[in-house]
């Protein structure tokens, strides 16, 4: 194709451009009815977001979307037909959605991977002191966090504490209207002085991100002791008890539009949740695809993707060998294993930075993802980007749905950061990294725009469908 014959076709159709890579607000393109479908969206996203606040939390309520959708958990006798809709989740904490395909599994899956934890404070297994007339909890951070932003902010705890006996307790204390919250107390500036010269890194260092969990003495003097009472009474729980605990302490903040036009969400824990969301309702969407879909969601990504429910463990190539038994059990060899994987096609969904207006020039303007642009493709370079040709591919589907895309990629020696999708790629599988962009990222409260979770969705939904 001549250069001259490429210019003509963009004279004669230049929609073909918008249809493209974007340099402009999708709201452009938006009409009244578009709006509508974005912003219903968005409502039931902050309804997630308002609960979902932990990997635990979040498993427990995409299970009940995904079985009010007709999905029924993974068994070992599950019929395998194309259509047939399942979920199985791994030690409360990690769950993935799956709809059978019209294809073999040995043409491939088309799997989409993100994760649902979420930077956050942990409560120590010997939690709780006294120090100067209040009770504390000792924390350490899950994931990566500027840690003053943690300081008078209302926490929510949440978790849940498993006993001896076998009970499991359920913890979810400032969420909801009336409850008390927890607070990190910072310093007034009138007696702030000699601690002026610290880092903004250390502003509030890690063995300080103690909030406060009570202030009444009992009878002896005692305010430690009265707050144990009291989560005996109330839970019947001991100290030794938090020994076998997962408690985290999250912001109690609900969901909120942002701005008079309403078109962004301020909340905790768009990264990944934002993405997680979109794929969930992807799958919810798609009825017999020409491929088995995965919408995998996996704990611990901010820690590493360690551990046994982290994308770094075995779960995904167990969870691919039981469906390759439900399907062919005479073909669920290690051999016809590796052929899935060889022709599994991934999308590594992770939100990302945007340039933020109060300090543009963290970012290289002309390769950084902006709000309200669009999907996001992930091009971080040396050795870690997908190859040239299945992006191609993908943008292919975009192109052809119309959907909104751009770039993003750090500036040089100055950022950075990873998704699941190693891991993946580890196995063979075709991964491309993509999400969406936030402002305030890992923060107590960050920011998305409505069209861009809409048009992640999109792209989600044709991923699936293609």
């Amino acid at each position: 194709m001549t250069l001259l014959f490429r210019l003509g076709v963009l004279l004669i159709f230049p929609s073909i451009l918008s249809a493209q890579l974007s340099t402009k607000s999708a709201w452009i393109n938006s009409d009244d009815d578009g709006r509508q479908a974005i912003f219903r969206f968005a409502e039931e996203y902050k309804g997630f977001m308002a609960v979902a606040k932990t990997e635990l939390a979040t498993v427990r309520k995409v299970i009940m979307l995904a079985e009010k959708d007709g999905f029924t958990p993974l068994k070992e006798d599950s019929s395998w037909r194309p259509g047939a809709k399942y979920y199985d989740v791994n030690r409360d904490r990690t769950i993935s959605l799956i709809v059978v395909g019209k294809r073999r599994l040995s043409e491939g899956v088309r799997l989409i991977g993100s994760h649902i934890d979420s930077p956050r404070l942990e409560v120590k297994a010997r939690p709780l002191y006294e120090s100067h007339g209040f009770a504390q909890f000792q924390t350490l951070y899950h994931g990566g966090i500027k840690k003053y932003q943690w300081g008078n902010v209302p926490l929510a705890l949440m978790g849940r504490i498993d006993k001896t006996d076998g009970s499991t307790v359920w913890i979810d204390i400032g969420n909801q209207s009336g409850d008390p919250v927890f607070i990190i107390p910072d310093l007034a500036p009138h007696v702030d002085r000699e601690y002026r010269s610290r880092t903004n890194r250390n502003v509030i260092q890690g063995e300080e991100l103690d909030p406060l969990v009570g202030s009444i003495a009992d009878k002896d003097g005692q305010v430690e002791q009265q707050i144990m009472t009291y989560l005996k009474n109330t839970y019947n729980i001991t100290r030794a008890d938090f020994i076998s605990a997962e408690l985290a302490l999250v912001p109690a903040i609900q969901p909120a539009d942002v701005g008079f036009d309403r078109g962004m969400i301020a909340a905790y824990g768009h990264d990944d949740r934002v993405c997680s969301y979109a794929a969930v309702r992807a799958s919810l969407s798609v009825a017999q695809p020409p491929y088995t879909t995965i919408s995998f969601l996996v704990d611990n990504e901010e820690s590493g993707s360690n551990n046994n429910t982290g994308a770094n463990s075995d779960y995904l190539r167990g969870l691919l060998g039981r469906l390759l038994h439900l399907e062919t059990p005479e073909q669920s060899s290690e051999f016809h294993l590796r052929q899935i994987l060889k022709k599994t096609q991934v999308l590594s969904a992770d939100a990302t930075t945007g340039i933020n207006p109060l300090f543009p020039g963290a970012q290289e303007h002309k390769n950084a993802a902006k709000l309200a642009q669009g999907v996001a493709i992930k091009i971080y370079g040396r050795g870690n980007s997908p190859n040239s040709e299945f992006t191609a591919w993908f943008r292919r589907i975009l192109e052809k749905e119309k959907i909104p895309y751009q770039t993003h990629t750090y500036k040089v020696d100055v950022g950075g950061g990873g998704t699941i999708g190693g891991f993946l790629s580890r196995e063979g599988m075709e991964v491309l990294d993509c999400g969406i962009p936030l402002l305030s990222m890992h923060s107590t409260y960050s920011v998305c725009s409505k069209i861009d979770l809409w048009q992640l969705y999109r792209a989600f939904q044709a991923f699936y469908k293609e």
